[in-house]
């Protein structure tokens, strides 16, 4: 039996829904965005749930499930590094951790938190690291620009699509009430801001001002149609989906079954990358 421990830098469970620009809703159908064992309250008929639904939801899962007593919050990893044999020997590996098992005898993972408010810090060994952070966590995604060619030339506020979604609804209306605002991105973030932004100036529907400007290039957005599926089989394939990874625990006939699914999520990671 191994003791499951979890560290969130922010006050709240809900990653990405908890600072989230104010008009954000699901972009896709709700039935696509649940937990396998755990659907959305029936009370809920809209398709598309805003971001304070998404977030509650999130959330009642933590609560249901009880892992809010194995999460620490308010807590952010400061350092990761393995205590293990030499890293010649760990090159030689044909296993995971030498044996193929997700817990080897071999070593411990060294992990140092600290806590955000006192600064407090604590290390931790453990067997098994599971990192959650998203695919740019807290950095934004800035390009590089040539010297005299980036956001410096602009006399006004350049600010990422992040900082916005870190300020409260007050102060990201005030801030682009009454000014002509250019939104550089085309995927979800941008759209959302655009919206909040026309929201903000009162405005219903675009004017000869506003232009969306596309370049054809690929933007990475991958279209399902799911209209006319039954739920029964949409939830089918939520769980195949969990099927595909290695949990620690799981029995023999699970983990063959990752192992020989493996080259299935190698194509789709390929495809959709």
């Amino acid at each position: 039996m191994h003791v499951t421990k979890g560290v969130i830098a922010m006050d709240e469970v809900g990653g990405v829904w908890t600072k989230t620009i104010r008009t954000t809703k699901l972009q896709t159908p709700k039935s696509l965005y649940q937990f396998s064992d755990f659907p959305w309250p029936p009370s809920l008929v809209q398709n598309f749930p805003t971001q304070n639904q998404v977030l509650e939801y999130i959330q009642s899962y933590a609560h249901h499930h009880g892992l809010l007593c194995h999460i620490k919050l308010n807590t952010r990893v400061i350092s990761l590094s393995y205590d293990g044999p030499p890293e010649g020997e760990m090159q030689t590996w044909t296993l995971w951790g030498g044996t193929g098992k997700p817990f080897g005898p071999k070593g411990k993972w060294k992990v140092t938190v600290q806590d955000t408010g006192s600064l407090y810090t604590e290390v931790h060994l453990v067997d098994f690291v599971m990192m959650c952070a998203g695919k740019y966590s807290d950095f934004p995604n800035i390009p590089e620009f040539p010297p005299g060619k980036g956001p410096e030339v602009f006399e006004g506020k350049v600010i990422h699509s992040m900082e916005y979604s870190a300020m409260d609804n007050a102060s990201a209306a005030k801030l682009v009430q009454g000014k002509k605002v250019a939104v550089i991105g085309f995927q979800k973030s941008g759209m959302d801001i655009s919206m909040e932004c026309t929201s903000a100036n009162g405005l219903l529907q675009a004017s000869s001002n506003h232009v969306l400007c596309y370049t054809g290039q690929n933007t990475g957005i991958c279209l399902i149609s799911c209209h006319g599926e039954f739920p029964w089989l949409i939830s089918i394939k939520i769980a195949f989906s969990e099927l595909l990874v290695h949990k620690p625990g799981q029995g023999i006939l699970l983990s063959l079954l990752a192992t020989f699914l493996s080259p299935l999520v190698m194509n789709l990671t390929t495809l959709f990358t």
